[in-house]
């Protein structure tokens, strides 16, 4: 996979290899335009190689073509490393997942935004918007679309899907995020592609404050510990360099996967008994939520304090699941499982 997609990086566009050879006369220039229809290339995105951009002089190349002469290209890296070149605010947005669904409507898009996945479900207008799929999007139904830019999740490598997309010239960007601030990030990152950087900056200041004001509440308090049942068989659970791992230290808790050397750990009984968690918690909902049934099966673990103290709790895995906007929600939630005693009424909202 990595060589695939270091390959397509590195293969150069033809119609930006035309544009970038011709002098800039408007004979050529029109001999270049018509050599990008003929090559199925967009005008408005162009998936960029590691060389050099298009510079502004080649822009008067299309002096016959008014909408094409102040184009101004922006760079932009996705997290596998890939470059991608707007030259223009992409009007017709895929979202490949629920938490850049949340984000595209959280920086005020929403008629841009033209497909979505059966999973996303925030705010409410996302169930109004046309389903592609989620674990194997619908490639067919995001063609139909027409989009002119399509984010998706790590989770989403497919080699054949990326492929055809790269084939037929639809633009795609990974995001991945690992971290509360690389989720900041990229609301910011998203904010600029769509052209909404001030709600996107506004938006990820104001998370900033409230984890800010939130954990500064929680510093000398006593650190329960807590397991993040993400799946009983086998035992997976959140450890450092994962984002909830990070919201949990956040919340004022002990995370007892601190040691794992993963960010998506498995554990073994053993070892969640000689950590002897304070809580058990389990994400609930329709995507990634744990069964009632699963969830009482943790009750023969008698010898855990945590069932011992009936400390078996939930929380709404849209909130601490979803690498979104709705993260400061969890972080809530999760401070005052762990703290109730600490007050969150007076938070900025």
């Amino acid at each position: 996979m990595k060589n695939r997609v270091q390959s397509s990086r590195l293969s150069k566009p033809w119609g930006f290899f035309i544009l970038s050879m011709c002098a800039p006369h408007r004979v050529f220039g029109i001999v270049a335009w018509w050599a990008i229809l003929q090559c199925g290339i967009s005008s408005d995105v162009v998936l960029a190689f590691d060389g050099e951009m298009m510079k502004r002089r080649q822009q008067g190349i299309l002096t016959g073509m008014p909408f094409m002469a102040n184009v101004a290209p922006r760079t932009f890296v996705d997290d596998l490393g890939r470059k991608l070149y707007l030259s223009k605010i992409p009007h017709r947005i895929v979202s490949l997942a629920p938490s850049v669904t949340e984000i595209l409507f959280a920086v005020g898009l929403h008629e841009e935004i033209v497909g979505v996945t059966e999973f996303c479900d925030f705010p409410p207008e996302a169930l109004t918007k046309p389903k592609v799929g989620y674990a194997t999007p619908n490639l067919e139904s995001i063609v139909g679309l027409q989009p002119q830019l399509v984010l998706a999740p790590k989770s989403f490598l497919r080699a054949d899907l990326i492929n055809k997309l790269e084939q037929l010239k639809i633009p795609l960007f990974i995001l991945d995020p690992q971290t509360v601030e690389d989720i900041l990030a990229h609301i910011q990152l998203l904010g600029r592609m769509v052209g909404h950087s001030q709600e996107a900056n506004a938006l990820a200041a104001l998370m900033r404050k409230q984890l800010s004001i939130l954990s500064d509440r929680l510093v000398g308090l006593p650190r329960p510990s807590l397991l993040y049942v993400l799946n009983s068989e086998p035992l997976i659970t959140v450890g450092p360099g994962s984002f909830i791992h990070r919201l949990i230290e956040l919340a004022g808790g002990r995370n007892v996967a601190d040691q794992a050397s993963a960010p998506y750990p498995r554990l073994t009984m053993e070892e969640v008994i000689r950590q002897n968690p304070d809580i058990l918690l389990f994400p609930v909902g329709r995507q990634e939520g744990i069964s009632q049934v699963e969830q009482d099966s943790w009750r023969r673990w008698t010898t855990l304090l945590a069932v011992q103290q009936g400390k078996l709790l939930q929380i709404d895995s849209n909130l601490l699941n979803r690498p979104g906007p709705r993260i400061i929600e969890g972080l809530k939630h999760l401070a005052k499982i762990l703290h109730p005693e600490v007050s969150q009424d007076d938070l900025p909202n």
